[in-house]
């Protein structure tokens, strides 16, 4: 009987249990507010960008070219003789300044052959003086037996005394060539230079015209470079872009010996034809002095050129990566931080990118990372190309 009563005490607390926990769970439910509607967040899309702030812009034009002499000239002698002189320049790869001797002619044939001039120089000078005195005599006797009148010219000499003069000036002519042939005895430097070619030795006979050695000048050297018509527009180039003797400066690299050098050089002018097959001109930087400095731009070297243009006020270089289209950038203004489509200005497009010349604002970022769906004026999440939240 116990247990029976046990039992149903034991059930009774679990009834009474159950209908607690019932009744505090609906009285917990009800207290409880209701859960509200919620619209999940959109992510905005994110886009790299850089800055593209407009400013003052150098235009720089860029080129290569192989370096060439001002001057190269072949060294001919012109007259003939025995060889009796060679400067120890007068070898391939040898530096000599102007007005040095660089080779000798025997003169001795040529110093004969002045005194020769000058005996044949008195000789028609006695003559002429001699044509003189008989025309003057004939005159006066003239004069006695006509007075009054003129004598003819036979009577006169006229013509013996004109062929007496003419004589006395062809033998000074003579003389003069014979001092301009033992001048020419000596063949000397024409300008500062280095020796690329010789072929001559001592005692060897050369004639007139035979090429002795071929000389280049030092006291500056020059480079052509090919450009697009364009780009000709962009600096001073005397007699072809400006009317003044303004020169653009230029930069000119070379890797010589090794080492990476820089010289500074001038635009001097554009050459006289248009390429007919690339439509491009060709460009000549001179470069003074270019053996100064050591190592020295030798001729030949193939070198890099950059040609300082004129400076745009308002500009600014954006990656080829920005540009859509012709003329359109993506742009995130600083403003609102939204995308909005730009249409702009370009310059020309260079080794540093695409010149932006107008169609910017300030504090504007282009965007460089391609978008799939993009829509003028849309909200953009923007991040600099380095990595930081701009």
């Amino acid at each position: 009987m116990q247990s029976k009563a046990q039992i149903i005490l034991h059930t009774i607390l679990t009834l009474v249990i159950i209908t607690a926990g019932i009744v505090g769970f609906k009285a917990l439910k009800s207290s409880r507010p209701a859960l509200a509607r919620q619209q999940p967040q959109v992510a905005l899309p994110m886009v790299r960008t850089v800055a593209a702030s407009p400013g003052a812009l150098d235009m720089i034009l860029t080129g290569e070219g192989t370096v060439h002499p001002v001057a190269e000239i072949q060294l001919i002698p012109e007259i003939g003789g025995r060889v009796v002189h060679i400067s120890p320049n007068l070898v391939n790869g040898g530096t000599f300044a102007a007005g040095e001797r660089l080779i000798a002619i025997e003169p001795a044939d040529y110093e004969i052959a002045v005194t020769l001039a000058k005996a044949g120089v008195q000789d028609a000078q006695s003559k002429y003086e001699l044509a003189r005195q008989e025309a003057e005599a004939a005159k006066t006797e003239w004069q006695q037996l006509h007075p009054g009148t003129n004598p003819p010219d036979l009577v006169a000499k006229k013509p013996q005394l004109e062929a007496a003069l003419a004589n006395l000036d062809a033998q000074r002519a003579s003389l003069e060539r014979a001092r301009l042939n033992l001048k020419r005895t000596e063949i000397t430097a024409p300008f500062n230079g280095r020796v690329s070619a010789e072929s001559v030795d001592p005692g060897q006979y050369v004639a007139p015209g035979q090429p002795l050695a071929t000389l280049y000048c030092i006291d500056a050297a020059e480079i052509v470079v090919p450009m697009e018509g364009s780009a000709l527009h962009w600096f001073a180039v005397p007699g072809f872009t400006s009317d003044t003797d303004s020169r653009a400066q230029a930069s000119v690299t070379a890797v010589v010996a090794g080492k990476k050098c820089n010289w500074e050089g001038r635009v001097v002018r554009v050459e006289g034809r248009i390429d007919e097959k690339t439509r491009m001109g060709n460009v000549v930087i001179r470069i003074p002095e270019p053996y100064a400095t050591r190592p020295p731009l030798a001729i030949g070297q193939f070198a890099e050129v950059r040609i300082q243009g004129l400076t745009l006020p308002e500009a600014a270089v954006i990656p080829r990566a920005a540009l859509h289209g012709e003329n359109t950038v993506w742009a995130v203004s600083a403003e609102d931080g939204r995308l909005y489509f730009r249409s702009v200005d370009i310059a020309r497009m260079d080794s540093r990118g695409v010149v932006i010349r107008g169609g910017l604002k300030p504090g504007d970022r282009v965007v460089v990372s391609p978008l799939k769906a993009v829509t003028d004026g849309m909200q953009v999440r923007a991040v600099d190309a380095d990595g930081g939240i701009s």
